[in-house]
């Protein structure tokens, strides 16, 4: 091949310049006989080759983790649990799946189906319905609405209902497991048929929408005693999602600044927490969840002078129990923990609490 420069050759077909074919290139690897990896050009010459395998790596590309929508994304900050039930809401929220949340009474069901909602881009209304609010003899009327005169009082133009109100939109049915059972049975026929059929009328009207339901009750176990309907049950709870209660969370710093901050938005007003209720709020237990600590910082806002807030502006119940009386500063839950013998399952007995509970606290005033 003299006369020849290199860059004559790129490009060619490798059996244009030697007597082999591409598939005969396995032959000439790095291991095997010197022998049987000499290569004859089509001039005649004979060269010893070296073919190397092409580095290939086996792991697949990573995948960017996909953005949250901003309505689930400020749903948390940090916490565990949380993110996990953020990011399985995310993923549902794309899909026309009906959705069962179940948490404490408090625990937020609310803010997670107002976030789920916006995520799913629908345009129309977010209707929420508290089944264990409205009186059992009016709530058939308020959910599928009323045709006109259909009974003594009813309006001579009829209602439209709330299920027709959330049309093309979300349906928020909580606490779901307070429905009457003559009415699951009709809500059964909504969610099958995609139709509703107001008290007094005749036909049925179609309707379309997503249907996301609650409740802090255990509703296998209302299946179990009778008092929910299997099938409606499992119409509903296509998916669960459980949030954690607040004395569970870990971001529960970061949650008492932002309902502060909404509380500070809501008055016009700012306000300075001192140590000693921060550490209170932080080591309480918090049974009433976020509803709760909303409360208790709207009744320390309006108690607060000059917008400090001391503890003596904080809701008495905060210093009911022994963990929360011994909250006035982190010290003294460490103090208690010094007098146990530094045993947290000691402590954990003597106040009557989990010993995940305990980790828990320190790790926060810490």
């Amino acid at each position: 091949m003299r006369g020849f420069a290199t860059r004559d050759f790129l490009g060619l077909p490798i059996s244009e310049v030697f007597d082999m074919d591409v598939d005969d290139l396995p032959r000439f690897m790095r291991g095997r006989p010197n022998g049987e990896r000499l290569l004859r050009a089509k001039n005649g010459l004979v060269l010893f080759a070296s073919a190397v395998a092409p580095a290939v790596s086996l792991r697949a590309p990573t995948r960017p983790e996909p953005r949250l929508p901003r309505a689930l994304r400020d749903l948390s900050n940090g916490d565990a649990a949380m993110e996990r039930v953020q990011a399985r809401a995310a993923k549902l929220a794309a899909r026309d799946i009906p959705i069962l949340i179940q948490g404490e009474t408090g625990s937020g069901k609310e803010f997670l189906a107002r976030a789920i909602h916006e995520s799913c881009g629908g345009s129309g209304n977010f209707v929420a319905v508290n089944c264990a609010a409205i009186p059992e003899h009016l709530i058939e009327s308020e959910l599928f609405g009323y045709a006109p005169g259909a009974f003594t009082g009813a309006s001579q133009k009829g209602k439209r209902g709330l299920i027709e109100e959330a049309q093309d939109g979300t349906l928020f049915l909580d606490e779901i497991g307070d429905m009457p059972l003559a009415l699951q049975s009709r809500l059964l026929r909504v969610l099958s048929e995609n139709e509703v059929q107001p008290v007094g009328a005749l036909k049925a009207r179609p309707v379309r929408l997503r249907v996301l339901s609650a409740s802090h009750r255990d509703l296998a176990d209302l299946v179990k005693q009778g008092r929910f309907r299997q099938d409606l049950y499992y119409r509903l709870n296509a998916a669960t999602l459980s949030l954690p209660a607040l004395r569970e969370r870990e971001d529960l710093g970061w949650l008492i600044d932002q309902l502060l901050a909404r509380v500070e938005k809501e008055n016009g007003e700012t306000y300075r927490v001192d140590k000693a209720v921060r550490a209170a709020l932080l080591t309480h237990a918090w049974p009433g969840n976020l509803r709760e600590l909303s409360n208790a910082l709207r009744v320390a806002a309006a108690l607060s002078e000059s917008g400090v807030i001391d503890v003596g502006c904080l809701p008495d119940h905060l210093f009911a129990g022994p963990v929360a009386a011994a909250s006035d500063d982190d010290g003294e839950l460490r103090q208690a923990l010094s007098d146990c013998g530094n045993n947290v399952s000691a402590l954990a007995r003597k106040l009557g609490v989990n010993r995940s509970t305990i980790h828990r606290r320190l790790k926060r005033l810490n």
